[in-house]
């Protein structure tokens, strides 16, 4: 009998030796969870709590005070179809939300008087409160309080309408001063097959007297008529960072900017020429292509994706944190 008693000891003995050692062998590799960053003091109305906002409406030149989350319903409105498959909605809103809260965290506010943000689409996001429907309601719910972050600071929360197939490194797709975020990434999106066909692939055409008056309207310079234009250099993704005109340099971004966003739809071009009088603009993709594409989004919740599978495709190593109930 105690023989057996002996043994059974040893047996315990050894087991938690070995449970003791695994968990040493374990524990380093063990993914620290996140920390999470603090809700901006202006707006914070306690640990756990929802903020509120005083957001500037520019339509009607006035500010509202609204809890965060309204907001974000608003915007989720703004910049997608209220119809939309509810995962890619779903991650909109987080996209948003993390949107807001580091742009009063970087910025202080709206340049407009004492507001935290405003409805102006030059300043922040698009905002479209009549669009608010049941659905985008359900999104903006199941997702409450999560953003995105890494290591513990909120991200940029860059996105775009369609990539084209390929998002962009910030420097080539936003002319982003400083160094590159190292939670931007360029990845072959799944937006390729899908969205409008005039999103997928467009064209420009421009007189040659257009651009001139453009590029010295918008960005204060003369190149003079217009007798050749070329790209200069092109970033990771294939977007053109450098273009030259009569031998003058213009940042892709900002030579699409002063040509008309809606226009030039990107810098991803697979043609740029000159043809008698006019200038011929051709590329795929619609908007700068950082970050997460919305049509991307889609085509991910169709496959069935969830919001933060969608969110942390766009985005490297990044964390979904939740700051309130």
């Amino acid at each position: 009998m105690r023989k057996y008693l002996r043994i059974i000891t040893l047996s315990v003995l050894i087991s938690l030796i070995l449970l003791s050692f695994n968990g040493c062998i374990r524990g380093p590799f063990r993914k620290p969870v996140s920390e999470k960053p603090s809700i901006p003091e202006r707006i914070s109305r306690g640990a756990y709590r929802e903020p509120q906002l005083t957001v500037y409406i520019a339509d009607e030149k006035r500010t509202q005070k609204m809890n965060l989350e309204d907001y974000v319903a608003g915007v989720v409105a703004g910049e997608m179809k209220n119809d939309w498959p509810l995962e890619a909605l779903a991650a909109q809103a987080i996209i948003a939300r993390t949107y807001v809260l580091e742009f009063i965290s970087s910025k202080g506010g709206s340049k407009y008087g004492n507001a935290d943000i405003s409805t102006d689409i030059e300043e922040a996001q698009a905002w479209n409160a009549q669009g608010v429907n049941d659905r985008i309601k359900k999104a903006v719910n199941m997702t409450r309080g999560k953003v995105a972050v890494y290591n513990g600071k909120y991200i940029k929360a860059w996105f775009h309408a369609h990539s084209g197939g390929t998002t962009a490194m910030a420097k080539e797709g936003l002319a982003y001063k400083g160094q590159e975020p190292p939670y931007i990434k360029s990845v072959k999106s799944p937006d390729i097959d899908a969205g409008p066909a005039e999103d997928r692939a467009w064209s420009a055409v421009f007189t040659r007297d257009e651009v001139r008056a453009l590029l010295k309207d918008k960005l204060g310079r003369d190149v003079g008529p217009v007798e050749s234009i070329t790209i200069v250099d092109k970033g990771p993704s294939g977007r053109a960072v450098r273009l030259r005109v009569n031998g003058q340099e213009f940042s892709g971004p900002d030579f699409r900017i002063a040509l008309g966003s809606t226009r030039m739809k990107s810098t991803l071009l697979t043609d740029l020429k000159i043809d008698g009088d006019k200038v011929v603009i051709k590329g795929k993709g619609y908007g700068h292509g950082v970050g997460m594409s919305q049509w991307g989004a889609n085509a991910m919740a169709k496959q069935g994706k969830t919001p933060e599978e969608i969110v942390k495709f766009f985005f490297k190593d990044i964390d979904i944190v939740k700051l309130w109930r």
